[in-house]
């Protein structure tokens, strides 16, 4: 049943398309500006993108560090047993 399942989800996958093709001409290699970027870095938004990253990375760090001692205390309660 496995099998049939997965020959059936890779056929499906057979007809995915990727992006068409965009020709690359002599302004794609002289730009050296990032258009979004700039646009928000304008606005002001840049700042906002960047303390939601930061908030999300020590969110993380702080899951993972949590993680780490519960994990060594475990080990310790197991040791002494």
């Amino acid at each position: 049943m496995k099998k049939w399942i997965v020959l059936m989800f890779m056929a499906f996958c057979l007809n995915a398309f990727g992006q068409e093709k965009i020709e690359i001409n002599e302004n794609d290699y002289q730009n050296s500006g990032v258009e979004m970027a700039d646009v928000m870095r304008s606005e002001g938004k840049i700042y906002v993108l960047v303390g939601i990253i930061g908030i999300v990375l020590s969110g993380i760090l702080v899951y993972v560090i949590s993680t780490d001692r519960k994990v060594a205390r475990l080990e310790k309660a197991m040791k002494e047993d």
